[in-house]
């Protein structure tokens, strides 16, 4: 058994880089950080910005083009994959992306840079993909911001 799970919260660090490949196929790239602080040994509140870079492909690429901007907050699930390429001089290169397989909108409406009047898809207007059974969501009119409470919990995973 093997898993390749990651999931994210984080803010967008610049607009999202959308482009169609050759077969017409959409696919949207930005980078989003994520910060962990904590307090050192002497109490100093620290902080550790680590910079992802994001991947998204057809309907979700259509979302992140639309409501994606600078700033948003967005939690990601999405699978760790590791690319390579050899340059014109024969370098190879490494990147690794998250392939985002859901992608979330957080935070308050006038927090999100993407939240401009008339943004938010009506109920008839709404694509599949905004469908509450589905996992990308896009903001809401009557959408507030509440606290979000994570609680972590011990498993029992061996590793």
């Amino acid at each position: 058994m093997s898993l390749n799970k990651v999931l994210l919260i984080g803010n967008v660090g610049k607009d999202p880089d959308v482009r169609y490949l050759e077969n017409n196929t959409k696919v949207a790239s930005f980078t989003l950080a994520t910060t962990e602080r904590y307090r050192d040994k002497n109490n100093e509140l620290k902080e550790i910005t680590e910079w992802h870079n994001i991947v998204c492909w057809r309907r979700s690429a259509d979302i992140v083009e639309q409501y994606v901007k600078k700033g948003t907050q967005l939690f990601i699930e999405g699978r760790l994959r590791t690319r390579n390429w050899d340059d014109q001089n024969g370098i190879k290169h490494y990147v690794t992306e998250i392939n985002a397989d859901n992608i979330q909108l957080l935070g308050r409406k006038q927090d999100n840079p993407a939240a401009a009047p008339g943004m938010a898809p009506q109920a008839s207007q709404a694509p599949q993909a905004f469908q509450p059974s589905q996992a990308v969501q896009a903001p809401q009119q009557a959408r507030q911001s509440e606290p979000l409470n994570i609680e972590l919990e011990e498993d029992d995973l061996p590793f």
